[in-house]
């Protein structure tokens, strides 16, 4: 059986911290660069397109940081 180690919980708390951050960072630049609200395009008039474009850099994101992180 493997010994439990902080350290790994720690930074891994610390890569999730980052990693949320950088998330919420390109989501506020994706909401600025556009001349219009995502969340009421997607939520209010129901732009399937804006919905799947959003979900591809969310993924794309996400593959970025799991990368960084091994």
């Amino acid at each position: 059986m493997e010994k439990f180690e902080i350290t790994g919980v720690i930074s891994a708390l610390i890569y999730a911290g980052v990693g949320i951050a950088v998330f919420f960072m390109v989501l506020s630049l994706v909401e600025w660069a556009t001349k219009y609200s995502i969340n009421k395009k997607i939520a209010d008039e129901g732009n399937i397109a804006l919905a799947i474009v959003l979900g591809s850099i969310i993924i794309a994101l996400g593959l970025i940081i799991s990368s960084a992180i091994r």
